[in-house]
């Protein structure tokens, strides 16, 4: 009797992949901004930017690219948190963004009011981390600057009444009114990703293109879903199918390495994060993740990432001290 089992017909692995994308430490500021005006903004590591524009344009300008002129209705998505430069007019002097003034609304949301007081350009802004290792990973496969025309989109009117929406709420800001924003925002956020994947087509290659594979792409998010369990090509080719050859060739020309190589990535991807959120001991990590020893373990990560698991953990406590002092 074999042990394969049938792929499911109507399996979505890059919509399952999509749906562990959860934002966390997201911060927003609603611009006020009036001509003659310009804003720069420095590189957030780690985070991902997007602008959303209710009112008016602004010319978008990021080394190495053309400036920009984005107008209401549109979405500018910046995956890797480059820093860029925003002005009211494409060679108009920009501010740093710290050296204005805002208005602190609550822990996450802030009001700038910035300009000469002429033509007015309002958006929100927000900076955000995903904290799942698949929006890491989504993140590296994604073009350093996003521009979404919602006019343009199949779901179009739905993005266009919820824009209109977050313009009307920050135009009156009611009670709850930057709770709603922010919600709105985080929604924004993951249907701007999802809108650039289904007309890209940066997005018929790579890590997603293999996530709508049948086969390959239920390889992965096996993968996903049970990174601990103990894995060999043997296994992962007998769960999707496929012959163990032909399994190692396919998963290699889609995924663009070896599948034990992206499992043991995976898995330090895993670590990372928890080493940065959490205080579990080394060896409780490391045997959650499939190894049995904390030497095992600690080997690979320094093979992944170039330095040890504690020195994560180290770094991550050192930068929160540093912020801390800071605020």
């Amino acid at each position: 009797m074999s042990d394969k089992h049938p792929v499911p017909e109507h399996s979505d692995y890059l919509g399952e992949a999509l749906h562990l994308l959860k934002l966390s430490g997201t911060f927003y500021c609603q611009s006020e901004l009036s001509a003659p005006w310009g804003v720069e903004l420095p590189p957030f590591a780690d985070c991902l930017m997007i602008h959303i524009v209710t009112a008016g344009y602004f010319w978008l300008r990021v080394d190495g690219q053309a400036p920009m002129r984005i107008q209401q209705g549109n979405l500018v998505l910046m995956p890797q948190g480059r820093g860029h430069k925003m002005s009211s007019d494409e060679y108009q002097s920009t501010m740093p963004l710290f050296d204005i003034p805002v208005e602190r609304i609550s822990e996450r949301y802030e009001i700038m009011r910035h300009g000469n007081g002429g033509e007015l350009c309002r958006s929100t802004c927000c900076v955000a981390r995903f904290d799942h290792v698949a929006g890491q990973e989504l993140i590296k496969h994604l073009p350093a600057v996003m521009v979404i025309n919602t006019w343009e989109e199949e779901e179009g009117s739905w993005l266009q009444s919820t824009l209109r929406y977050m313009a009307r709420e920050a135009q009156q800001l009611k009670p709850g009114g930057e709770t709603v924003i922010t919600h709105l925002a985080d929604i924004l956020i993951i249907q701007a990703i999802r809108a650039w994947i289904n007309s890209a087509p940066q997005a018929d290659s790579g890590w997603l293109a293999a996530l709508r594979d049948k086969q390959i792409g239920h390889a992965l998010a096996t993968i996903h879903r049970n990174p601990q369990r103990d894995w060999s090509i043997e296994i992962l080719a007998n769960t999707v199918g496929m012959s163990r050859s032909g399994f190692s060739a396919r998963f290699t020309e889609l995924v663009g390495e070896p599948a034990m190589r992206y499992l043991t990535r995976w898995r330090m991807q895993v670590a990372r994060l928890r080493l940065k959120n959490s205080s579990e001991p080394l060896i409780v990590l490391a045997e959650s993740l499939g190894y049995q020893s904390e030497a095992a373990f600690s080997r690979a990560f320094k093979r992944v990432f170039g330095v040890s698991p504690g020195s994560v953990r180290k770094a991550d406590t050192g930068e929160e001290l540093s912020g801390s002092k800071q605020n």
